[in-house]
């Protein structure tokens, strides 16, 4: 399992604080916000906001937040967000994709440069070390949903590549491009996911040792703490002796 995912899972079993929980929503309204600026701003009609809408319901974010969200990118006087994609090596020459949305790429850029530079890494050209991941969709079901069998038939049937099952829920792969219409065929099946992105999947990870690993923690809590930053996404692996002492 790649060390992010490793990192989100200990973060969430801890739980949120108010603090945390106030900018996670934050971020979540900005992408709501953007995602209706491009696209319509109905959700049935823009796959993307459909997606931040699902991230925000899975995260509890109140509907009246949501709803104000979608309103502001309708505004003459909403904020102009660009999107950005860093990429650098953190610790132990791990590599790092950072995604972020700012008004401000000057301010954005030399903070993300400086959080790489303070954990011993170092920020990169844009397609350093993406090369080195797939894009891919990801779709999240509650495990009550179906079962394994059916949820991996139901997601081969409906051109998904693979599905990782356990007492978790269903996490259902397919190719970047097919994401909305494997999304949809499941949705029919199953009713609405948990969760619908499009995620950056390391093609192979590194094990780092626990120093190596607590300076990577650090660098991603914070970069994910930076208000601009939307997603980190790392290739490496902790040690079980590391999870289990940053779980405790």
């Amino acid at each position: 399992m790649a060390g992010h995912s490793q990192f989100k899972n200990i973060m969430h079993r801890k739980g949120k604080q108010d603090a945390v929980r106030s900018k996670l929503f934050s971020k979540l309204a900005r992408e709501i916000t953007v995602a209706a600026k491009l696209g319509l701003p109905d959700p049935n009609m823009n796959a993307r906001l459909r997606a931040a809408i699902l991230a925000a319901r899975a995260e509890n974010m109140p509907k009246d937040n949501i709803e104000r969200a979608i309103k502001k990118a309708a505004g003459a006087d909403g904020e102009n967000y660009d999107e950005i994609r860093y990429e650098g090596y953190g610790p132990g020459g791990v590599a790092v994709i950072v995604e972020a949305l700012t008004d401000n790429r000057n301010r954005t850029a030399s903070e993300v440069r400086s959080y790489f530079t303070k954990s011993g890494g170092n920020l990169a050209e844009t397609g350093a070390v993406s090369f080195m991941f797939d894009r891919m969709g990801a779709i999240e079901f509650d495990a009550g949903k179906a079962g394994a069998d059916a949820m991996m038939e139901a997601a081969i049937d409906a051109g998904a590549d693979d599905v990782s099952s356990s007492e978790d829920g269903h996490e259902v792969v397919c190719a970047a491009d097919s994401l909305a219409e494997v999304q949809r065929q499941l949705e029919a099946k199953f009713g609405e996911p948990r969760k619908a992105s499009l995620v950056w999947r390391p093609q192979n990870t590194i094990a780092v040792d626990d120093e190596t690993g607590e300076k990577l923690l650090r660098l991603v809590e914070a970069l994910e703490d930076n208000d601009d930053v939307q997603t980190v996404t790392a290739n490496f692996e902790l040690s079980d002796a590391l999870i289990a002492k940053i779980s405790a």
